[in-house]
């Protein structure tokens, strides 16, 4: 399957039987990122985590008690 990063616009091949395949297909609003965009955007966020001056909203958990 030929997909387009929605960042860089790269052409890539991924396999048709991966479950990001699958999900690519059977869900429109998913999108691809190529692995070098992915890679860059995790580590601008741990950067701007370090500064302390970013915020990083996480769900909130509930303790279960089982």
């Amino acid at each position: 399957m030929r997909v387009k990063c929605m960042l860089c616009e790269q052409i890539d091949t991924i396999d048709d039987e991966s479950p990001l395949a699958k999900r690519l297909r059977n869900r429109p609003i998913h999108t691809y990122m190529c692995r070098q965009c992915h890679d860059r955007i995790a580590e601008k966020t741990k950067q701007r985590l370090a500064t302390g001056k970013f915020r990083f909203y996480r769900g909130v958990r509930a303790d279960d008690d089982w």
